[in-house]
């Protein structure tokens, strides 16, 4: 029997990644792109579409990873509304050309930064956040006057659908075209010649991408994760800070690159910390975090039985239960994990929380600075010289005093990371940024030209060490 087209599943074309590129890349080399009216249709279109799918964004968040739908608009739909109501405004000030002073021995001269479109490049998107860390590059590459095109994550198969449905009834292929599939398809992106790839996961893909991209000397932006510290002084206000990292670390079921990774804190603090900890959950979750509409789950049966392994490499203190039938694994707090194990070598990406003993701020600076650059860190104290030395004295993409997460929020501050947590960043302006190229420019009128800077030099270097 012959069912009906509008019942059948949609196939996708077999994927031709050469053809996808060329098509993009002609349509960038006839210049369209270049002008301001352009871009700002463009960016328009994408706030017009994703606002018409909010409600299916939403159900597929929820599909994918049981988010609520506060949740999901908290984390993922409502900052990038923000994002493309930001790039709108300050668009028209983005593409100006910026000042710089030119030296005298140049006058009379005007110099300039000007901001170029590198031109056709790849977004290669994560599962964890899925909707938002998909559009958020797209809007970047718009506002410089690129096209994209987008490799949602395979793990989250109800959002990439409806990513692909928005994205394509928005914009023509060539402006902007998804590619869904596995890793094959992602493997076969990555063989191609690109003017950027802007890459969200995890560090050995990373690698992977970087290597990738090196064979054609292609720029990359590498937002990538790692272990992000808390360090707890003595002088914070313990339940304030309990609550704060609670909540940073059990979002999304523990799954954001930058949740909090592990704890720094001094021996007599962990049992009153860890009663906070569940105090704070109780009050997020109720007594059973699996029957809240408001706590997520594990994305895939693979991931589960990671995050299931790593718990095993310390005490559980708070905490624990799991259940593989529906990927749920509890608000969890862990102590005495062996620095040498899994749990405190690899990026968790999942609800555990281990603690650290660490008797004060000199050693947690220590232990900071052994280990890689983190993508972000976290200093709780009261006494803001702490707070500042911490800042001072270590390194990572990004940094919160008393918070957690929050300053991935902020739009004028680029997010990213530093060393093995990424290359590059974005947001805002930073976004615009990191899809174009910083061209310098000097300007000079044919008057004045002066016959000091020619040969012979005999004779001029005194007048050389006057001007420079």
């Amino acid at each position: 029997m012959v069912q009906s087209s509008s019942r059948l599943a949609a196939v996708p074309p077999p994927l031709d990644a050469g053809a996808l590129v060329e098509k993009q890349r002609a349509y960038f080399e006839s210049r369209v792109t270049l002008p301001l009216e352009w871009r700002r249709a463009r960016l328009e279109a994408l706030d017009r579409v994703v606002r018409k799918y909010e409600a299916e964004i939403l159900a597929a968040l929820k599909a994918d990873l049981s988010k609520s739908a506060e949740e999901a608009y908290l984390t993922e739909v409502g900052s990038i509304y923000g994002e493309i109501k930001g790039a709108l405004k300050h668009l028209k000030s983005w593409m100006k050309p910026r000042r710089a002073s030119a030296p005298i021995v140049i006058q009379p001269a005007r110099a300039y930064q000007y901001s170029d479109p590198l031109g056709v490049t790849l977004i290669i998107a994560p599962w964890n956040y899925p909707y938002q860390l998909s559009i958020a590059p797209i809007i970047g590459a718009l506002a410089a006057g690129c096209t994209a095109v987008l490799k949602p994550s395979e793990l989250a198969p109800a959002t990439s659908a409806v990513l692909a449905k928005l994205l394509g009834e928005a914009f023509s292929p060539e402006v902007v075209a998804v590619v869904e599939g596995d890793a094959e398809a992602s493997r076969e992106l990555l063989a191609q010649r690109w003017d950027l790839i802007f890459f969200t996961g995890g560090t050995q893909v990373g690698r992977v991408v970087a290597e990738a991209a090196a064979k054609h000397l292609t720029p990359t932006v590498l937002e990538l994760g790692g272990k992000s510290p808390c360090i707890v002084d003595r002088s914070a206000d313990l339940e304030v800070t309990a609550r704060r990292i609670a909540w940073g670390k059990y979002v999304n079921a523990g799954q954001t690159c930058i949740a909090p990774d592990y704890v720094l804190i001094p021996p007599e603090l962990k049992a009153p910390f860890t009663e906070l900890v569940k105090k704070a959950v109780t009050q997020f979750y109720g007594q059973d975090a699996r029957q809240s509409s408001d706590y997520g789950r594990i994305i895939s049966p693979r991931h589960f039985e990671r995050v299931k392994a790593l718990a095993g490499h310390g005490k559980v203190v708070f905490g624990g239960e799991h259940d593989a039938s529906n990927r749920f694994f509890a608000p969890t707090v862990i102590t005495d994990a062996p620095l040498s194990s899994p749990l405190m070598q690899d990026e968790i990406f999942g609800p555990l929380l281990p603690l650290v003993d660490c008797p004060n701020i000199d050693e947690a600076i220590r232990f900071v600075r052994s280990r890689p650059k983190p993508l972000a860190l976290y200093s709780f104290s009261k006494d803001a010289a702490v707070n500042e030395r911490v800042l001072a004295e270590t390194s990572s993409g990004g940094a919160v005093v008393n918070d957690v997460c929050v300053h991935f929020a902020v739009e004028g501050l680029p997010f990213g990371g530093v060393g093995e947590s990424g290359v590059g960043g974005y947001h805002g302006q930073s976004s615009f940024d990191a899809f174009s190229h910083k061209k310098s420019v000097v300007k000079r009128p044919f008057l004045l030209d002066l016959a000091m800077r020619y040969p012979p030099y005999v004779g001029k270097l005194g007048l050389f060490k006057r001007l420079m």
